[in-house]
């Protein structure tokens, strides 16, 4: 065959390369659809939910001139149907989001006459929304749908398909936050993992004590009010997203010492802090004192309410042994206490702490740490973050624990910049940079057969750690990487037929993907030149 004539084959690729993630079962027709105006209406009973997505996603279609890079020169199709508009249908209108919502949808369009979109629930519906705006393109002075009929049946493989947004080291604007959940929900991204305080920050209000943000925030226009939180909440939950907030303790607290010294140990050690901390400011709770079990819990109850969602996360991570060792309080607490030492001490706040937290009603979230360095036995109900190595799957499933992977030599789409310590010229802890391939190829299942241990990993997050990253430039250090772990949460890593997808497979649809999410607002930063886009194949080594 010749080169014009694969590249005419390619150019012409089928409506299953377009949509992204990739849906489970997907077939097609060999025709086309001319769509002057695209009219969405619902039948039957709906919600607030679909009714606001419909509203959505008509202005985007209907507005939207985008033409994927491989079909720039395609010309107008001939088209031999008409579109009649897409009736949307819900089985329940319950918008309740939780762990267990069913996000599936069924979609049909056919050559000519009404498309229809059919889900369980609201959530479903705007899932099926998106996919269905991926099937539109350009089409001269009109639009059109190719190779109808069209079938899709699709449901996610995981139920967390995250993101870690840290606006603690950094801070972030609402606009970038809904920018942010847009693009999530243009991937079919459905947790927000907001990282909102952390020891170089406290904008978020606490009606408890005020004076943590009073003392810890940036600046007057560096905070979030409870009204900005509950706008972030309920702008994610109509795109599918539930907001997890993480009050990372005992560690990473220097900032309450800001309001509360009396409950702090190793208070910004300088110099020396990496003895006291991965990263300065160094502080954490001292785990001697019960005032600072109290104080936490206290945190607890309020945020436990501020954010709806049943899981809480409460970090865990980095906890460093020598901040306590060298206390005083802790000292003289071992001293009158023979047999205690930092590790009994440790686990015993964890106990109360976590033992509060259940009783919110809440599900904890933690740093794999809490589980596999310290002597606390987390509860059986207890979400593992799993971060330092794949290794971490295996080990935390097996001992009965669900699991949400971040493994961070392939989800921390920070790093890759070199160090941010002005007086070290060299990497940082975690580079090299991630590249799209990378992330797409991490399987978090991989080595893991048992089917009960399958059964207890719920997905992947990518993690956007804000030391080197603002608003400025969060677009492009998160897009088009996290959509690549945006697919293989929802879609998996094999086809039917059980075949894994690869990366040489996939670039033309992310290519689209990434100019779609451009000209919808988000800049998504090139994986290629524009000619590699335009020519699949052609700019693989040999």
């Amino acid at each position: 065959m010749k080169l014009s004539a694969i590249i005419g084959l390619l150019a012409a690729a089928p409506a299953a390369l377009a949509v992204w993630p990739i849906p489970q079962t997907f077939e097609q027709g060999s025709s086309n659809t001319q769509a002057h105006w695209i009219n969405i209406q619902t039948h039957g009973a709906t919600s607030g939910i679909v009714n606001r997505a419909i509203e959505r996603y008509r202005t985007i279609i209907n507005n939207e001139k985008f033409l994927a890079p491989v079909d720039y020169n395609r010309g107008v199709l001939a088209t031999s149907g008409t579109f009649g508009g897409l009736t949307v249908s819900v089985e329940s209108t319950n918008e309740q989001l939780t762990l267990d919502t069913d996000e599936s949808y069924t979609l049909d369009v056919p050559v000519t006459g009404q498309a229809t979109l059919k889900a369980k629930t609201p959530f479903g519906a705007v899932r099926g929304l998106e996919t269905f705006s991926q099937l539109v393109s350009a089409n001269g002075a009109t639009k059109a749908i190719v190779n109808t009929p069209v079938h899709i049946e699709d449901a996610p493989k995981f139920v967390h398909r995250g993101l870690l947004f840290d606006t603690a080291r950094n801070f972030y604007s609402l606009a970038s936050i809904f920018r942010t959940l847009d693009a999530m929900a243009y991937n079919k991204m459905n947790v927000l993992h907001w990282h909102i305080v952390d020891a170089q920050s406290w904008p978020v209000e606490s009606k408890t004590y005020p004076e943590l943000q009073k003392n810890g925030a940036y600046g007057p226009d560096m905070t979030y009010s409870y009204n900005d939180v509950q706008r972030v909440i309920a702008y994610a939950r109509d795109r599918g997203i539930r907001v997890i907030p993480e009050f990372d303790v005992p560690g990473h607290t220097y900032i309450v010492g800001q309001a509360h010294p009396e409950l702090m140990s190793c208070l910004n050690k300088q110099p020396g802090w990496d003895q006291y901390a991965a990263e300065p400011p160094s502080g954490q709770l001292n785990i001697a004192k019960p005032e600072s079990v109290a104080f936490t819990n206290k945190l607890i109850d309020e945020y436990a309410k501020l954010f709806p969602d049943e899981v809480f996360h409460i970090g865990g991570d980095e906890v460093n042994r020598q901040c306590w060792e060298e206390d005083p309080d802790v000292k003289a607490y071992l001293s009158a206490h023979p047999g205690e030492t930092v590790e009994s001490l440790l686990a015993s706040w964890y106990a109360q702490v976590h033992a509060h937290l259940d009783s919110t009603g809440k599900s904890a979230y933690t740093w794999e740490e809490t589980l596999f360095k310290s002597n606390f036995t987390p509860s059986p109900n207890t979400i593992m973050q799993v971060w330092l190595e794949h290794a971490s799957v295996e080990k935390a499933t097996a001992q009965g624990y669900r699991v949400v992977s971040s493994n961070y030599d392939s989800y921390y789409l920070d790093c890759g910049h070199g160090a941010w310590l002005p007086n070290f010229d060299g990497n940082s802890w975690c580079d090299p940079f991630k590249s799209w391939m990378h992330v797409y190829n991490y399987d978090v299942t991989a080595n893991i057969t048992d089917p009960e241990q399958l059964k207890l990993i719920m997905g992947t997050e990518v993690a956007a750690w804000s030391e080197q990253i603002d608003e400025t430039v969060i677009d492009p250090r998160l897009w088009p990487r996290a959509a690549a772990m945006a697919e293989t949460a929802w879609s998996g890593k094999t086809d039917a037929s059980g075949h894994v997808r690869t990366t040489d497979e996939v670039a033309s649809r992310l290519h689209e993907q990434r100019f779609r999410m451009v000209a919808r607002g988000i800049s998504a930063e090139p994986m290629q030149p524009l000619w590699c886009a335009r020519n699949p194949g052609m700019c693989n080594l040999p």
